[in-house]
């Protein structure tokens, strides 16, 4: 089992880490926009958190062409259609299996987190 950091805010304080490789795949934790200028809109924290899913899966050596599913979570689902665009082309060809979530998330400034599982790759 390997584990990655990604020096998010609430690793230390909650006790996690960005993503775990075992079992033959890449669990990465439910992922908001990070850093300090989180952008305000739901497309640019989606933007801002897929970034990060990204780095964690790299990482890994692992891609977004390898995500088997992935959950949205939404405070308020009607902002999820704006997300569409940025989420099709992300994963392109290679759609993983998708749930979205309506429901309150851990600071009211966030409008979208993400979860993703991926297979490991090497």
């Amino acid at each position: 089992m390997r584990r990655i950091f990604s020096g998010g805010i609430y690793e230390k304080k909650i006790g996690y880490c960005r993503a775990v490789v075992a079992g033959g795949f890449v669990h990465v934790a439910g992922t908001t926009a990070q850093g300090a200028d989180n952008p305000g809109d739901v497309e640019g924290q989606c933007r801002s958190a897929l970034a990060a899913i990204e780095k964690a899966l790299g990482e890994a050596g692992s891609s977004f062409a390898d995500v088997v599913r992935v959950t949205y979570y939404l405070p308020h689902a009607p902002d999820f259609e704006a997300c569409w665009p940025l989420l099709a082309a992300t994963f392109g060809d290679n759609p993983p299996a998708a749930t979205m979530i309506e429901c309150g998330l851990i600071d009211p400034k966030y409008r979208i987190e993400i979860e993703v599982t991926a297979l490991a790759r090497g």
